[in-house]
Parts: C-alpha cells; sequence; structure tokens
C-alpha cells in the first residue's frame, strides 16, 4: 500500500435543545493550521452545514496509541479566556454534538442500549454536566466516575476506530473505508508534554476560580473487515435509525383510510349519480318542478368566485409546487438524493421550483380568464411574486436572528444574492412566458350556461355549512400522512437521517388520492344541498390539512423538544410557517382540481333545457 493520508473532516455542531448550529471553530477546539473548506452545494449552505479540515490526521494501518494535538490553557483573570470556556461549558450544557466526517462517511459512536440493541448516532457531544444536585445529565450517565456536583466533563480524547476492507473479490484494488466509529472519553493528563491517555476524567468546574489545562489527544487503529461491502457501508447507520415496522403500520393505517373513502366515493359514482342523472334525463318538463339536488343549481355552479385573483396566483403557485414535490421525490426514491450526497434534497428542489416557473404562470392566467378577469398584469405579478415573497420574507427575518446570534446556519451575504438572482432572473420571466401562453389560450369551456340572475341558496344544515365542511375535510388526508410527519420532523429537528423516500413516496399518492376524495365528497354533498359557492370551499377543504399540521408541529414542539431560549423559539416556528403555507398551497391545489373535474363532469351529462 502507498502510505495515504486520512483526513478527517468536521461539520457544524448542533443540538437538540437548541435550533442554532454553530461552526468547529466558534469553541475553542484545537484548529488546523492550514485550513481548507471542500466546495459546498447550494442546499448544504442553506442547511447550514460548514464542513472544513480538522488537525486530525492519520496514515493508514498505521496506529497511534496516544497523539496529543494542542493544549489549551485558560488563565483565571482573563476576559477572553473566560468567555472562551463559558462558551464552551454552555455547548456542554445544551449537549452539543460534534459531527466529524471521514471519507464522506460520518464518524459514529455507537453504544449499547437496553434490550441488548447497539444504537450508533452520527454524533457525539462535546462533554457533559453533573448537575448541582448530583443528576448527570446526557452523556454523563455512561460512566460512574463522571459524579462531581456542579462539574463540566469535557471529552478530550477520542479513541478512533477505522474499519476497512482490504479489496479482495470486489474488482478494485487497494483498500477502502467502510465504517468509521470512536469513543469519546474525559481524561485529565497531568502531563500535558507526555500525556498518557489514561486515569482520571478531566473536570471543568462550573466556577472558573484556578487556571486550567485541557489536553486534546486522539488514538487510532485500523481493523480490516472484509464482510462489509462498500456499497452498503451505510447500513450500520440506518439500522439504529427508528424502526420501520412503525412505518409499514402507518401505510396500512393511511390504506384503510383511502380504502373506506374510495368505497364511499365508488358507491356515490356509481349509485346516487347513476341514478340522479337517469332521473334528470327522463323526467317531463312538467314534474321538474318540484324536484331538488344538485341538477337545480346547474344555472349557478359555474358563477365565478369572488376574490378570484387570489384563488387564481394559490393554484398556480400550488401546481408549481405540486410538480416540484412530486420529480424531488420520485428522484429521491430512485436513490439520486441519498443522506450520502449532502445537501442534494435541497439543491434539487430549490433547482426544481425555479424552473417550474411556467406551469405556475399558465394554470393561474388560463383560470383568471375563466373566471372572467381582466387585470391579467396584476395576475401575472401576484402569482410571480406573492407566495414566494411570503416565503422568502420570513426566510430573512430568520436569517437575520441567526446572524445576530453568532450561528453558522445563517446564509452568506452572497448565497441570498444569488437566490434572489434565481428568483427574479430565471422563476419571474418563466412564469411570464407561461402567463402568456396561458392569456392567448381560450377560456376553459364550461358545460353549462350561467343565469343572469344569482339563485337563492336555502338554509344550510349544520354539517353543509362553509366552516364544519372544512374543518372535517382536513382530517383525513392528515391521518394519513401523521405518522410519517413525525419521522420527518425527527429529522429536521433532532438531527437524524432521512432515508425512507420510498415510504415517503407511498404515503405522498396516499395524500392525493385522499385529498381528492374528501374533497369530492363533501362537494357532492354540498351541491346535493343547492349551494354552489364551491370554488374555494374546495380548495380550503383539502388545504385546511395545514392547519392540522401546524397544530402537530406545535404539539411536536412542545412534546418532543426540549428547546431551550427566545431566539430557537422563534426560528422553530418561523420555519415551521414555511412548511405549513407551501403544504396549503400544494393540499387545496389538489383539491380544487379534484372537485374542478368532478363537477365539470356531473353537469356535462345531465340535460339542460
Amino acid at each position: 500500500y502507498a502510505i495515504t493520508l486520512i483526513q478527517l473532516f468536521v461539520n457544524r455542531l448542533d443540538s437538540v435543545e437548541s435550533v442554532l448550529p454553530y461552526e468547529y471553530d466558534v469553541f475553542d477546539f484545537c484548529k488546523d493550521d492550514n485550513e481548507r473548506r471542500p466546495s459546498e452545494n447550494l442546499g448544504q449552505v442553506l442547511f447550514g452545514e460548514r464542513i472544513e479540515t480538522s488537525p486530525y490526521k492519520f496514515s493508514f494501518k498505521k496506529d497511534v496509541k496516544c497523539q496529543e494535538l494542542c493544549t489549551k490553557v485558560y488563565v483565571k483573570g482573563k476576559p477572553e479566556d473566560k468567555n472562551m470556556l463559558d462558551f464552551l461549558k454552555r455547548g456542554m450544557q445544551l449537549n452539543y454534538q460534534h459531527h466529524w466526517i471521514v471519507d464522506n462517511m460520518p464518524v459514529t459512536w455507537c453504544y449499547d442500549v437496553e434490550d441488548g440493541q447497539k444504537y450508533c448516532n452520527p454524533g457525539f457531544p462535546i462533554g457533559c454536566l453533573v448537575t448541582i444536585d448530583g443528576r448527570a445529565k446526557d452523556a454523563c450517565v455512561i460512566n460512574s466516575e463522571f459524579n462531581k456536583k456542579n462539574t463540566f466533563y469535557v471529552f478530550n480524547h477520542v479513541a478512533i476506530k477505522i474499519t476497512y476492507h482490504n479489496g479482495e473479490g470486489e474488482g478494485w484494488r487497494g483498500a477502502r473505508l467502510v465504517a468509521a466509529t470512536l469513543e469519546p472519553k474525559s481524561i485529565k493528563n497531568v502531563d500535558a508534554e507526555k500525556p498518557t491517555c489514561e486515569g482520571l476524567p478531566m473536570e471543568v468546574p462550573a466556577e472558573f476560580d484556578s487556571d486550567l489545562k485541557i489536553t486534546y489527544t486522539y488514538s487510532v487503529t485500523f481493523e480490516e473487515n472484509n464482510d462489509i461491502k462498500w456499497a452498503s457501508r451505510w447500513d450500520y447507520i440506518l439500522v439504529s435509525m427508528p424502526h420501520t415496522n412503525i412505518q409499514w403500520f402507518s401505510i396500512m393505517n393511511s390504506l384503510v383510510i383511502v380504502l373506506f373513502l374510495s368505497g364511499m366515493v365508488a358507491m356515490i359514482m356509481l349509485r346516487t349519480l347513476h341514478k340522479d342523472i337517469a332521473r334528470y334525463n327522463q323526467v317531463d318538463q312538467e314534474d321538474a318542478q318540484e324536484e331538488s339536488g344538485w341538477k337545480q343549481v346547474h344555472g349557478d355552479v359555474f358563477r365565478p368566485p369572488r376574490k378570484g385573483m387570489l384563488l387564481s396566483v394559490f393554484l398556480g403557485q400550488g401546481t408549481q409546487i405540486f410538480i416540484m414535490t412530486f420529480i424531488t421525490l420520485f428522484l429521491a426514491c430512485l436513490g439520486f438524493l441519498s443522506p450520502a450526497n449532502r445537501g442534494a434534497l435541497m439543491t434539487c428542489s430549490v433547482v426544481l421550483w425555479v424552473l417550474l416557473g411556467t406551469p405556475a404562470g399558465y394554470v393561474s392566467a388560463r383560470l383568471y380568464k375563466t373566471f372572467g378577469g381582466e387585470k391579467w398584469k396584476t395576475n401575472v405579478l401576484l402569482t410571480a411574486l406573492l407566495c414566494p415573497g411570503i416565503v422568502f420574507a420570513d426566510f430573512f427575518l430568520m436569517n437575520l436572528i441567526l446572524w445576530v446570534e453568532g450561528s453558522s446556519a445563517a446564509i452568506p451575504f452572497g448565497t441570498l444574492v444569488a437566490i434572489l438572482a434565481l428568483w427574479f432572473g430565471i422563476s419571474v420571466p418563466l412564469t411570464f412566458v407561461g402567463a402568456y401562453f396561458g392569456f392567448k389560450k381560450p377560456a376553459i369551456e364550461q358545460p353549462v350556461r350561467t343565469n343572469q340572475i344569482p339563485r337563492q341558496i336555502p338554509e344550510q344544515s349544520f354539517f353543509t355549512k362553509p366552516v364544519p365542511g372544512i374543518v372535517m375535510g382536513g382530517i383525513l388526508p392528515f391521518g394519513c400522512i401523521f405518522i410519517q410527519l413525525f419521522f420527518i420532523l425527527n429529522s429536521i429537528w433532532s438531527h437524524q437521517m432521512y432515508y425512507m423516500f420510498g415510504f415517503l413516496f407511498l404515503v405522498f399518492i396516499i395524500l392525493l388520492i385522499t385529498c381528492s376524495e374528501a374533497t369530492i365528497l363533501l362537494c357532492y354533498f354540498h351541491l346535493c344541498a343547492e349551494d354552489y359557492h364551491w370554488w374555494w370551499r374546495s380548495f380550503l377543504t383539502s388545504g385546511f390539512t395545514a392547519v392540522y399540521l401546524f397544530v402537530y408541529a406545535v404539539h411536536y414542539f412542545f412534546s418532543k423538544l426540549q428547546i431551550v431560549g427566545a431566539a430557537s423559539t422563534i426560528l422553530y416556528f418561523g420555519y415551521t410557517s414555511i412548511m405549513v403555507l407551501i403544504f396549503f398551497l400544494f393540499t387545496g391545489t389538489i383539491g380544487f382540481f379534484a372537485c374542478f373535474w368532478f363537477v365539470n363532469k356531473i353537469y356535462s351529462v345531465v340535460k339542460v333545457d
């Protein structure tokens, strides 16, 4: 083997108790002398990943017993030393986690949990704290020596173990890395020049009342293992992630809802509608006066909605989001956007969203024309700027907070300019192109004529009033995505990897069907009750799922996350509201088009005098 130098990279540090990630350099750890940063893609920058080289470098197959990296000295009475140490202690108190990378693999910390299971965490803590009342927090439970009250223990020694495959029978020359694990330890070295890496834990007292020395050390061992194939080297990390059997249960649960709804819809379509249409088409004109039901409102059902401009804009953006989500998930299913491709998912979504301006403009313009709208310039501008503008403003505010807090997730000014350039330089012109073609096309033909005078709507029962209908409509689609949502929120806020895109795609299809069917059902009931205001209601019925999403996110915040601090809380709700808005447009659009198709279908088969 040629002696190859293995370089360990460090990513940003993050915590479950705080939304603010920090760069490695912000903490007072050993720095690399000539620091390099690998180039990052858009998705990584947006997610606040900051990868840089670390001082941990080792030669392949050369075990190192106890190597000193550097010694940090904190002198009592020096304000900058006190600040450095306080920041380090705050990091330990909030359980900030290191994320190290070797050969694009996360370096994991594997430990045993109950029932003899092994859990591999793709990060490991800076250190831990034993509180004033002697309670060991977080990682302090792993060692009984961590028992001094009101004391921090810093993990200043790492025992790294690198597992490699020597390449026999695999068709490539040379060895390849298949796993990298480490064990963090806290060791107080008496002599910093000749560290022994053995002895008592490294205590950092909560009160800074005497000088303090922290020596950072590491040891490396190499182990050959030809059982792990290079292609499946990520598996051991994924095995310890939240279990997939819950997923199958949730999919079954969703499928039951879908079958139940499909049954109802099929019954209505076939039996009731069939009977209605047969009755409407054979009745003599004289008896037609007394009949009731959806045929009565045929002269009003296509009366343009109030605020048609806003509805058409929402639908344009919704179409854009829908196509973007579909393509992204489809590519993720095929394995193009796995966690090994850092930031690929986010980059893919942003690029697709930018390129899909044309369908948004087209759909919005075509519907606006159908609603009889005249102000086409306003329509195009709103389609291009309204919802992205809201998202961007929210994002910008969140970014300001991150920037003030000095977090690494704050997006550099250059990236913000790049995003604006993508939006105004590519997305907006494409929206204009789409709108141009949408306005050139004739308005969508309606199967029945609209009367001059609007018909009076009879008194409605409680269930056919708008609000109860809308509130009920969101429950079923939400029931389908509910368990998946837990895993997605976990991967965003609790920094776990999300890789179950196959499941997600299935859930996406189920959500699509449920939204359509729930909306069609409620739409039919409203038309039977002779209430013909279906345009907005169909959009809001399925769009109301987003409100349940928000309620769930609030519940998740209070029950699952231990987030502390005002900045983190504002960030959590800021990002959640972006998700909710996007989801609202997405589900609303599905509901509207399902209902639009249904209404066109049923009125095109009845004879209207």
